[in-house]
């Protein structure tokens, strides 16, 4: 375990107690956390379910997993069994744990990235590599490759062009791909496609797994709700570890997690309050001196003044804007900072006249 590198959000609490001092308080737009109502319908559904006196089952319930398989249907044109849906406690936690469930002894992921990528291949003591091009691999096998579109801290959305060659390229050398798609439901300039979609894999879905969560779309981050679906053999090959390993979604968040996959107006009711703080931010801070990158999809803007992203960040902090570092995400992160817009309308707004 010593070579698990130090909590990145721990570096930024100086910051974060300068932004709070400001006079009108803290705009906090670092960790991307939900703010807005866990929608009723999810609630009540919950609620409903607090009587489970139970073990839950690690594969869920028959209800849980044929909503996820019509929800993929319904809204991404994927289309999978319902046997092959494995809840999970939030996606982190399988993310974290994936390469160690595989035995994995290469883990590659991109070069700007989710840090519990890295972490996940510490933790099963594989080699970590960071990097944009299978070409720059060599003859090593790799064990396990992650894709992450749209992408975090970007918001870069990869092609389906893209995907089928690093499936094709997976594919030829026994590797297996595992495709973080926890803000597929969040394109805004460009469509993000799942790495199951039959455009990218070609109707097979060997070797493949997908990731998803409700944290962004439904707002319950707070309920650790996600699932992973994919290659029939990998599923259940996971579902047989998660059972030893006592990896069970607490029943009234199964239930919960139900209802959210089958209600699509309140994910589209969100869409619409994150598109809004979004077209009152982005001109903001690019009147402010602040140019984005990518960013055509997800919650934040990948953004820059040309300085080092600490820079930028103590900058902000001094005006009660809180914003994360960009080599939080990797080294080349190092002149970008990631603005989360996943604050309410009020502090959205309070940053917009501070930046002006």
């Amino acid at each position: 375990m010593n070579n698990l590198p130090d909590f990145p959000w721990d570096r930024l609490e100086p910051y974060k107690a300068r932004a709070l001092a400001h006079p009108d308080g803290i705009a906090d737009l670092s960790v991307g956390t939900p703010v807005d109502p866990v929608p009723e319908v999810v609630q009540n559904a919950f609620v409903q379910a607090v009587d489970s006196p139970g073990y839950p089952f690690t594969h869920g319930t028959t209800a849980l997993r044929e909503a996820a398989a019509g929800w993929l249907r319904r809204r991404h044109g994927v289309t999978v069994d319902q046997q092959d849906v494995l809840p999970l406690i939030g996606s982190k936690e399988f993310v974290a744990w994936l390469p160690t469930y595989l035995g994995a002894r290469r883990v590659v992921f991109p070069e700007l990235a989710y840090p519990t990528y890295d972490v996940g291949a510490r933790l099963a003591g594989a080699v970590a590599t960071a990097s944009d091009s299978t070409l720059a691999l060599g003859p090593e096998h790799v064990d396990l490759v992650w894709v992450n579109s749209p992408g975090n801290p970007t918001g870069r959305v990869l092609p389906a062009e893209h995907l089928r060659k690093v499936v094709s390229w997976a594919r030829e050398r026994g590797t297996i791909v595992a495709s973080d798609e926890c803000y597929i439901e969040l394109g805004w300039e460009e469509e993000p496609v799942s790495i199951l979609h039959p455009d990218v894999c070609g109707g097979s879905h060997e070797g493949l797994l997908a990731v998803h969560s409700l944290s962004k779309r439904s707002n319950l981050a707070g309920y650790r709700a996600g699932f992973v679906t994919g290659d029939p053999v990998l599923v259940k090959r996971l579902l047989e570890t998660r059972k030893h390993a006592g990896m069970m979604m607490p029943a009234p968040v199964q239930a919960a997690m139900t209802a959210a996959l089958g209600d699509d107006a309140h994910a589209d009711a969100q869409r619409e309050l994150y598109a809004a703080r979004r077209a009152l931010l982005r001109p903001a801070l690019e009147r402010a001196g602040w140019s984005i990158d990518h960013s055509t999809a997800g919650l934040y803007f990948w953004a820059s003044n040309g300085q080092s992203a600490w820079d930028q960040v103590s900058k902000l902090a001094e005006i009660g804007i809180l914003v994360a570092p960009g080599d939080f995400y990797g080294p080349a992160g190092g002149r970008h900072i990631r603005i989360a817009v996943t604050a309410t309308d009020e502090r959205i707004s309070a940053a917009v006249r501070r930046l002006q």
